[in-house]
């Protein structure tokens, strides 16, 4: 296994995942702003489930979303 090629193909998909799961969630609460459905103070529990096919690896991840 070369380390350096593993170690840069996690952190490229963190990344990926990170930024795309940001952009995500700002327009799902500019949209939910947008049609009233809520007023921007909530907070909202949130889930991230990691899968790795190959590996049997399945992992959640619990936090949450403040608004305010």
């Amino acid at each position: 296994m070369n380390e350096e090629t593993f170690n840069l193909s996690i952190r490229k998909f963190l990344k990926q995942v990170g930024v795309s799961s940001q952009r995500e969630i700002e327009q799902a609460v500019d949209r939910a702003i947008d049609e009233g459905d809520i007023d921007g103070t909530e907070s909202f529990p949130a889930v991230m489930t990691l899968e790795v096919e190959g590996l049997n690896l399945r992992v959640e991840f619990d936090g949450e979303i403040r608004l305010e």
